[in-house]
Order: C-alpha cells, then structure tokens, then sequence
C-alpha cells in the first residue's frame, strides 16, 4: 500500500500568515500534536503545539516560528512503513505526504497508520500466535514454512526482531487456525525455543513450560 493511498484532507494546513492562536486552536480541535505549513502548496514543514506554545505572543504569525519547523514528510510513492517509520523517528500524530514538486498532497494520521498496520500484519484474521527465540544463524523461513504446514496450516503473517543486548532473534508467527498445540509440540520437536503462544490452547502454556523444565532437568 502507497502512502497516497492513506492520506487524509480533512486535517487543516498552515499559511506562514496563520497566527500562532489560530494554530494552536487548530491542533486542539484536530487534536493532533503538529500540523503542516505550506507556501503556495509547497511544503514548509511541521509547526508543533510545544513551540507554538512558546511563542512570545499568540497574535504573531507563524512565520516567526520557521526556524522550528519540523522537516518531516514521505513521497507520495513510498511503501505506507515509510510513513510509520516517519512517525515514530519524528514522533508525531501527522505524517505530510508531498509530490515530486514538494506539493504537499495530504497528511497520513496515526489512527489511519495503526488500521493499515493491522491489515498488513493480519491482525484482522482470526487465527493462533507463536512467538519463536532463536540464534539469528538458525532462522530459516522455509523450515518455519514446513512444519506449519506439516500441520495444515498456513503462515498469515511473520514477523522478526533482533534483540539489542543478547543478538537473538526473536520470530512471531501469526497463523490461519487457532488449534496450534500440534504445531507447538513439532517446533518443540525440532529443538525450538518457544517464548509463548496464543490460541484455542492458551491454557496448556504452563503445562509445557513445566515439561520443558522437566526435560531440562533430566538432562543435566
């Protein structure tokens, strides 16, 4: 999905004329935490409530305050997971979406952002959760693919993160059914650290914990 695609035209934009107490009533009906400035439907750049809260006074334009602005925006072509990123590095409620010409086209809203987010992951499809922790030399998607499927059922979405201290992987698998404690048990089989899951057999986790724990301590 484009970021074109996710644009919202409802949320108001700045003129460098625009007074600070009209920005500031703007950003509190729209509660937002920013909103664009352009000039000429050029792109300016993002005013926020914090330094238009610091303005010696809430008559002068906002002109004033351009040193501030916030060069935040993503192109019109980008994958929409530009435009989270955008958010979370910048830290705001808006993300302006601009054309080749720096025309700013719309803004991209966090409520909009986090709706797109959970159709790309699957969030709307019922089915179980596996989370995985593995050394990242392990990570194999296609044997993850296997033994999934080895149990008739299909991968809706993966997901992988790396933790900053340890460097291990951690991997999430969102599946198509919520009857998961037989691939639970396969990916145990195959030696697989299974942090936790989510489904039909929710109240089995303990069980298997303890078991694992009993192996362990046969083991040694």
């Amino acid at each position: 999905m484009l970021t074109i695609e996710l644009i919202n035209n409802n949320i108001p934009r700045l003129q460098l004329q625009d007074s600070v107490s009209k920005a500031l009533q703007l950003i509190s009906d729209f509660r937002v935490t920013h909103l664009p400035v352009i000039s000429e439907d050029i792109y300016l750049g993002l005013i926020s409530e914090e330094d238009l809260l610091d303005a010696e006074s809430e008559k002068e334009p906002i002109e004033s305050l351009q040193a501030h602005f916030l060069h935040a925006s993503v192109n019109e072509n980008e994958h929409f997971l530009n435009a989270v990123n955008c958010s979370n590095q910048f830290d705001t409620t808006v993300v302006p979406v601009i054309n080749e010409e720096k025309e700013l086209m719309g803004v991209i809203t966090t409520p909009e952002l986090l709706k797109a987010l959970g159709g790309f992951s699957g969030a709307s499809e019922i089915g179980g959760i596996i989370v995985l922790e593995m050394e990242r030399i392990r990570f194999s998607i296609s044997e993850i693919s296997r033994i999934v499927e080895s149990n008739d059922a299909t991968i809706l979405h993966l997901n992988t993160t790396v933790h900053p201290e340890t460097g291990m992987l951690t991997v999430t698998i969102h599946l198509n059914k919520k009857e998961i404690a037989a691939i639970v048990a396969t990916f145990e089989r195959y030696d697989y650290d299974i942090l936790y899951y989510f489904g039909n057999e929710n109240f089995e986790n303990e069980i298997h914990s303890n078991y694992r724990h009993l192996m362990n301590y046969l083991d040694i």
